[in-house]
């Protein structure tokens, strides 16, 4: 993975994430986030998979798509904690249980 320019974390961002077409009703809407951490965490932790596929995450103005948002995510230099996704976790634990 080549190292990613310096990127400010603190930074305010906006979450656009794609609709979900396979449900009636609508996935998440936009939200605006007081950090890019908080937003990139929100993104990567709670969003369902299917609304993070299409997704971007605008950073003054910088966009970042799914794979963006994921190295964002992923890099040593990213402030908050990381938990994994309930279903994430679940799947995990089946595999080493097996």
């Amino acid at each position: 993975m080549r190292p990613l320019r310096p990127f400010n974390f603190n930074t305010s961002a906006e979450l656009f994430p794609a609709a979900i077409r396979k449900k009636k009703r609508a996935g998440f809407t936009y939200r605006r986030f007081g950090t890019a951490a908080e937003a990139v965490q929100f993104a990567m932790e709670q969003l369902p998979t299917d609304s993070l596929n299409g997704a971007y995450l605008q950073v003054e103005e910088a966009r970042f798509d799914q794979n963006g948002i994921r190295s964002l995510y992923e890099s040593e230099a990213f402030p908050l904690p990381r938990h994994r996704k309930p279903a994430e976790t679940n799947a995990n634990a089946d595999a080493d249980a097996a």
